[in-house]
């Protein structure tokens, strides 16, 4: 039987190597839209212990990445969504005394670092446990990060965790007016903000009349900056050769294009005579904690209790990690213990003499 063969011709061959250029064309066009899309730049790699240990480790080979293992002395609750933002909600860990004793026991929230834009909450967890061992509730959170909203979308967020600690207290034994935050970079100047701005309404849109309130009692600034505005400072966080800078991003533009958000989410020129008592933690590298003699200069002019607490030839990141964590620990209980001492009777009674 005949079989009906395709005709073929010149025609039909230039035609089909015409279909051929085009599909490549096509194909090339495409790869050159995935390159282009490439070249806008990577997103920011995760600010965790273990990219931080990477880069730390061939400088300080003795370091180990502190342990988060929860031992049975600490009751861990997570997941705990504490304010909705827009589709999606913020969420918090808990780290509390397994036993809880005599209740009701101070309280300390943690912002996590990584330049405003990165970093998770599991950060802390190592801090918030060793805390927890010495009879804190501790608040591991999230926040808007700088690619979901700007600044100051994460004071907000901090603000709303304190509130929910507190409107939580009798659920966890937590005494609501010892409520301390504290953070590392980033979280450290977030925490500080939040702190310092106690008495402003306009940083905590979540406080309506009648609202549980957001205050804290205390701060620990672990290496963060208190001045984005100085000479110094914006050498580093105002960097030209960065488009934008981690500053840069979380504000929506340079210094020069917005140099009151610079000047607003400085810590420096919120002290009042209202302020929290503020610890600082630093480390060796100086930049990090800019503007911290300014404002330590500040509150001792206003009366207002700080301490400085140097960990000596340390990176920046050094809380992340053994044998930094447990100076940093002991720092922040012995402080805490000064400027929240335990209560005589019922919340809102004196603290003990």
């Amino acid at each position: 039987m005949w079989r009906s063969v395709p005709y073929w011709s010149d025609e039909t061959e230039a035609g089909a190597m015409m279909a051929r250029m085009w599909w490549w064309a096509g194909a090339a066009m495409a790869l050159a839209a995935c390159a282009g899309q490439q070249a806008k730049g990577p997103a920011p790699e995760s600010y965790t212990a273990a990219t931080t240990y990477a880069k730390l480790a061939p400088k300080y080979p003795f370091i180990r990445i502190a342990g988060s293992t929860v031992p049975a002395s600490v009751r861990a609750v997570r997941d705990i969504a504490y304010v909705r933002r827009g589709a999606h909600d913020l969420k918090l860990d808990l780290y509390m005394p397994a036993d809880r004793g005599t209740p009701p026991h101070p309280a300390i929230v943690f912002v996590h670092g990584g330049g405003w834009r990165t970093g998770v909450r599991a950060n802390f967890a190592p801090m918030a446990i060793r805390m927890a061992e010495r009879d804190y509730v501790a608040a591991t959170i999230d926040y808007r990060l700088s690619p979901e909203a700007p600044y100051p979308a994460a004071i907000h967020d901090a603000k709303a965790a304190v509130r929910w600690v507190r409107a939580h207290a009798a659920d966890y034994g937590i005494d609501p007016d010892r409520i301390a935050i504290a953070g590392g970079s980033a979280g450290g100047q977030i925490a500080a903000l939040t702190g310092v701005t106690n008495d402003e309404a306009r940083f905590d849109p979540d406080g309506a009349p009648g609202a549980v309130p957001s205050k804290v009692q205390a701060i620990v600034n672990i290496d963060g900056l208190s001045d984005f505005t100085s000479e110094e400072a914006r050498k580093y966080e105002d960097d030209p050769a960065k488009q934008p800078s981690a500053a840069g991003a979380w504000f929506g533009g340079r210094y020069a294009q917005q140099p009151a958000l610079w000047r607003d989410a400085s810590p420096l020129f919120h002290v009042a005579p209202s302020t929290p008592p503020t610890l600082f933690i630093v480390s060796a590298q100086r930049r990090f904690s800019l503007g911290r003699e300014e404002m330590v200069a500040k509150m001792r002019a206003l009366g207002v209790a700080s301490r400085v607490v140097p960990v000596p030839d340390t990176p920046h990141s050094f809380w992340l990690f053994d044998p930094w964590l447990a100076p940093t620990v002991e720092a922040t209980d012995a402080f805490l213990r000064t400027v929240m001492p335990p209560r005589t009777g019922s919340p809102g009674s004196p603290p003990a003499a």
